[in-house]
């Protein structure tokens, strides 16, 4: 059975619902996932798992939140070797280059396998970014 924390930061909820959503494929391929808030998981701790589902919402100027989730992500981030990830995250405006720049951060400064393209939704999930949610998490889980 594959084990996959799914670890997310949300401020409005929409994040959340993806998490829990990645979540339920997870589960629906035969994996177990345990979803938590950044604030209740440590990098170290994260890193005990093989599979990791990471969401967090566009801030800012298009950028990871950066008083919980971006000091969580640079402590995990070198103790991603050889693990399979996913990303997600919600937006309100803009195009969505913070996953984007997301993405390409981890292509370029982990050995971490990124299992499948990253889900973003436009605010709250919709039934096309729910789907999109639950395949995310059955990819990681077959990964």
């Amino acid at each position: 059975m594959s084990k996959v924390a799914v670890i997310y930061w949300s401020g409005t909820g929409n994040t959340e619902a993806m998490a829990n959503l990645v979540a339920e494929g997870v589960n629906a391929a035969g994996g177990e996932a345990e979803v938590f808030a950044v604030s209740d998981i440590s990098a170290d701790d994260a890193a005990k798992y093989d599979k990791l589902a990471l969401g967090c919402p566009a801030m800012g100027d298009e950028e990871l939140e950066d008083s919980e989730f971006q000091p969580f992500y640079d402590a995990l981030c070198p103790l991603l070797d050889g693990k399979k990830i996913v990303l997600f995250g919600s937006y309100s405006w803009a195009e969505g280059q913070w996953m984007k720049t997301w993405e390409e951060q981890v292509k370029s400064s982990t050995k971490a396998e990124l299992v499948a393209e990253p889900v973003i939704s436009y605010e709250a999930p919709d039934d096309e970014a729910s789907a999109k949610c639950k395949a995310l998490g059955e990819a990681l889980a077959k990964a």
